[in-house]
């Protein structure tokens, strides 16, 4: 090339970076979130490439644990350096923040878009408070799922997935004459308390769930119907093995992956790692959510928050990332990735798995839907409540103690 035509082709490069560099850039968001594991790391991803198309830049902020997170956010707020977003569970978590101040509402956003229309009520009376939107609904997730494997059913000899919690305890049985690991658990509190989930709905039932977490009725506590829950829950622990204590969720889920283990009790985010294995369900783990066409189904989920800032900037970055994660194809891509199902109904969910299908479907059961614990309790209830359940779970302590504890803990 001669002396005339790199100077030419020097000017153009400078040209395109000079014109490239004074491109408006599209509205910065850092969220901050707990989105880890494989399976939702694939999923959070979804929601970074829907707000970049949208035009905006997308700053990830992952932090291991959903306590660590939050306390990273809430830090960050008080030091006034917040960031555009945090993720929390679709509960009572933020409502302390709501009420000090902390975080800016998204109503234009809810309002323009109809969210009252289309979120299920619990849900709706989670993201509204006092009549203003503090966050944004990601996902819907049922915690108390029944996972199996079909390579450690096959071993074991048992032909069909279990209908009853009797029909369980016989597979969790096989399983263990067939040297396998029955169920699959990480003992951690907030896994155990899953366990007690899925056994309150399966075995107590609808009225008895909301007597107890709801109302939180002393006779309810007291009753035999009950300790019978809690001597079901005692029960299950003696099918975990040695290296339960301390497990993280998704290594459980590996253990049914494997076929090294057949059960385990966990929400549908489990279908992420599921799924990143190349799994199907159906053809390689079964997927339960409840016993009975009247079991109930428990909400839980994800939200973002918006920190409170006056900066417009960060503001428009807000409403966009809430306007593009409640958008109808962000909700299919996200839960597709994540496990979980759409906030919203008027989406195509025929690409969605047959679990997911499952959940989709009982969901139109308004009958059906349940808030999970921690809309019903404040923290410090449904943390007393976990740390009993864990001794228990871990100890030998007797059933009428424990239900007086709770009703104790809960009152």
């Amino acid at each position: 090339m001669n002396t005339r035509l790199r100077t030419l082709a020097a000017a153009a490069a400078l040209a395109w970076v000079t014109f490239a560099g004074a491109q408006p850039a599209g509205p910065r968001a850092e969220v901050i979130h707990w989105w880890t594991s494989g399976g939702e790391s694939a999923a959070v991803k979804t929601l970074a490439d829907a707000y970049r198309a949208a035009g905006g830049q997308w700053a990830d902020m992952a932090v291991a644990l959903g306590e660590q997170a939050r306390a990273v956010a809430i830090n960050r707020i008080i030091g006034g350096n917040p960031p555009t977003a945090a993720q929390f569970n679709t509960s009572k978590q933020f409502l302390d923040i709501v009420e000090q101040g902390m975080l800016n509402h998204i109503d234009e956003v809810a309002l323009r878009d109809g969210w009252d229309k289309f979120l299920p009520e619990t849900v709706l009376n989670v993201v509204r408070v006092k009549g203003h939107y503090y966050a944004v609904p990601v996902n819907i997730h049922m915690p108390a799922w029944i996972w199996t494997s079909k390579t450690a059913f096959k071993q074991a000899g048992i032909a069909a997935e279990p209908r009853t919690m009797d029909e369980l305890f016989a597979a969790l049985d096989k399983l263990k004459a067939a040297g396998l690991i029955a169920l699959a658990h990480g003992g951690q509190s907030w896994q155990d308390n899953i366990v007690f989930t899925a056994v309150l709905t399966n075995v107590g039932g609808r009225e008895l769930y909301l007597k107890v977490l709801r109302d939180r009725d002393p006779k309810a506590i007291q009753s035999d119907a009950f300790k019978q829950v809690l001597l079901t829950f005692k029960r299950l622990q003696g099918y975990v093995d040695k290296g339960s204590p301390g497990r993280n969720w998704n290594d459980a889920t590996a253990m049914l992956i494997t076929g090294r283990a057949g059960v385990q009790f966990m929400g549908d985010w489990a279908k992420g790692e599921f799924s990143l294995a190349g799994q199907q369900p159906g053809r390689d783990y079964g997927c339960i959510a409840g016993f009975g066409p009247a079991s109930p189904y428990i909400i839980q989920g994800d939200v973002l928050v918006f920190p409170k800032t006056s900066k417009p900037e960060a503001i428009k970055a807000q409403k966009l990332l809430a306007t593009v994660v409640t958008a109808p194809a962000t909700q299919v891509a996200f839960s597709m990735k994540k496990g979980s199902i759409p906030i919203r109904t008027d989406v195509d969910a025929s690409k969605m798995d047959l679990c997911a299908q499952q959940g989709i479907a009982i969901m139109k059961d308004k009958s059906r839907q349940l808030g999970n614990g921690e809309i019903y309790l404040t923290p410090d209830q449904n943390g007393a409540l976990a740390d009993i359940l864990t001794s228990y779970w871990n100890r030998n302590i007797a059933v009428e103690k424990v239900q007086r504890d709770i009703a104790a803990a809960l009152k």
